[in-house]
């Protein structure tokens, strides 16, 4: 509680703090982003079709936290520019699985070295059992409030 008793206490709040982070670790990524002309979504597209070819726009979407008609607009433009290749047609259903252009794997490779710095500072004075901790508890507080939608 905050010091009034009501509402939470900002200064104490994991979840504020981890926005946060979440808000800092994004600026900086923009701001090294940025010079490769790129934003934080597009590199995040780009990741994520490097690391599962094919995915559609609904996956890239979920994966990259856009709304669809988002994820629609930039696979378009990146489409325009050469960084992925999309089929004309569906060869099953109604998804287009989405594939990087070497052009798109040349764009990622420099951005990826950017990012990477960016993360380097972010833990730069965490001690290896402290980045671990770190992740396990992150990773125990997403599974948890996973569960907490099974029952919505």
């Amino acid at each position: 509680m905050s010091q009034d008793g009501v509402g939470v206490d900002l200064e104490t709040s994991l979840g504020y703090l981890l926005k946060e982070a979440s808000t800092a670790l994004r600026v900086a990524m923009e701001e090294v982003l940025r010079p490769l002309g790129m934003t934080v979504t597009h590199y995040s597209c780009l990741e994520l079709l490097a690391q599962r070819p094919g995915l559609s726009n609904s996956e890239l979407a979920r994966g990259a936290f856009v709304t669809r008609q988002s994820m629609n607009v930039l696979l378009q433009a990146l489409e325009r520019e050469g960084h992925v290749t999309r089929p004309a047609e569906a060869p099953v259903g109604k998804v287009l699985p989405t594939r990087l252009t070497p052009l798109g794997r040349r764009r990622l490779a420099k951005a990826t070295v950017a990012v990477r710095a960016v993360e380097d500072r972010m833990l730069a004075g965490m001690t290896d059992a402290e980045r671990s901790a770190a992740f396990r508890s992150l990773r125990s507080m997403i599974r948890s409030l996973g569960d907490g939608d099974e029952g919505a």
